[in-house]
């Protein structure tokens, strides 16, 4: 087989899976997209210190079609990026407000795969469980998903992944919260803070914005 038929070949399948997520429950996508990640993790074990950017791209691969970069990143902006701010604005301004947000989601995503892909290193085998929702029904607009790990004490990190349908009627990632530690929220504070130290200024947040480290007791 030709390099141009894998090619097209891997596109297809790609076309198809993503088809199929789509018809899947908000619990499926969560469970299959936990195993994938924790076999990538489990095998970068060997690699991940001298080859750090393979295991990020593999990690980034897997999260891109479940994570809404771009809500997630509007949300963290809060008022600054609200439908009611956007309104007040000139078309001038707007667009300004575009690009900002634009150029967040791209800093938030790389910023999020690597602080996330660094802390999945320090579970690497362990035992992970992913809870059917009974809020999962069909007709329901927004799940939380509960995941159990099972690591190093006890009882399990308990783990709620907050999903919601987008316009295509897809499961997207909005939000996640790690023993009761709203990350949406840090980080919407986190950005406020920034903001209020730049005077407003929204680009010299974003060229300075790096994810803080959230730590969660053991």
């Amino acid at each position: 087989m030709s390099p141009r038929s894998i090619s097209l070949l891997v596109m297809a399948l790609y076309f198809w899976v993503a088809g199929a997520l789509a018809q899947t429950s908000a619990y499926e996508i969560v469970d299959a997209t936990s195993a994938q990640v924790m076999a990538v993790v489990q095998a970068a074990e060997a690699y991940a210190d001298e080859d750090p950017e393979r295991y990020y791209q593999q990690i980034e691969a897997l999260l891109d079609p479940l994570i809404d970069y771009r809500g997630f990143s509007r949300s963290v902006m809060g008022a600054y990026a609200s439908s009611r701010r956007y309104k007040s604005l000139d078309e001038a301004e707007r667009a300004q407000l575009r690009d900002q947000l634009d150029r967040f989601t791209q800093v938030m995503r790389a910023s999020l795969v690597r602080t996330y892909s660094k802390g999945l290193l320090a579970f690497g085998g362990s035992r992970i469980e992913v809870v059917p929702s009974e809020d999962d029904v069909p007709g329901a607009k927004r799940v939380s998903v509960r995941q159990n790990v099972f690591a190093d004490r006890d009882d399990p990190y308990v783990v709620f992944y907050q999903m919601g349908l987008d316009q295509s009627d897809e499961w997207k990632l909005r939000n996640v919260i790690i023993e009761s530690v709203n990350l949406g929220e840090i980080y919407r504070d986190q950005f406020q803070a920034s903001a209020r130290e730049e005077n407003g200024d929204l680009d010299a947040v974003i060229a300075k914005w790096t994810v803080v480290t959230v730590d969660v007791d053991a």
